[in-house]
């Protein structure tokens, strides 16, 4: 009779540790706060969006985010945003009139390389059709994507190695840089996060 209620009180002791320990789990997986951190390593127009926006968007989700600027991707972080969009190389990427006719407005044209890296003035015609395809199409420019993350407590971090690697000084860079570090201060911040993305 003892070793019954003896091994009764302890299932009822396992029973009531393994409810406590799942509602402990439970409360702990509530109350984290999930994180993500992007590398963004290029500088182009058209590359630009995607850190801002994933940044962002889950900034707006309630995510600690942290973006570590590398390389040509610093010059997203520079007070003076005057990015570029180069279609030579990329083939992937349609060119569409931003003007006109509707019908001419749906025509992908597709432009050999050799035609993009021979007309002067390409990739700033390039450039301008992009920006006005973002216009027409109410997408938010690159300086206001970087502004909502700001406001949203996006931490902007940039890569020293390569600052002085580029002669670059800080001036050039806006105040909001939350660090400027190298590659050992940043790791292990994505060490710790849930989702880890490079661009």
């Amino acid at each position: 009779m003892n070793a019954t209620n003896a091994l009764s009180n302890q299932n009822e002791m396992d029973t009531w540790f393994d409810q406590r320990f799942d509602e402990r789990l439970a409360q702990k997986e509530a109350e984290k706060t999930t994180s993500m951190t992007i590398i963004a390593t290029k500088g182009t127009l058209d590359m630009a969006y995607p850190p801002f926006i994933l940044a962002s968007t889950a900034a707006a989700l309630g995510w600690d985010v942290t973006v570590f600027f590398t390389f040509f991707g610093l010059e997203l972080l520079k007070k003076d945003l005057n990015l570029q969009v180069s279609p030579l190389g990329n083939p992937a990427m349609p060119m569409k009139m931003p003007v006109g006719p509707e019908w001419l407005k749906k025509i992908d044209l597709p432009l050999p390389n050799i035609m993009m890296a021979n007309v002067p003035g390409f990739e700033k015609m390039a450039t301008g059709m992009m920006n006005k395809t973002f216009k027409n199409k109410g997408v938010a420019s690159i300086g206001e994507l970087r502004s909502l993350c700001l406001e949203a407590e996006v931490k902007l971090v940039a890569c020293q190695m390569t600052v002085d690697l580029f002669g670059m000084e800080h001036s050039e860079f806006i105040d909001d840089v939350s660090d400027w570090v190298g590659a050992a201060s940043f790791l292990p911040i994505a060490q710790k996060a849930d989702v880890n993305l490079f661009v």
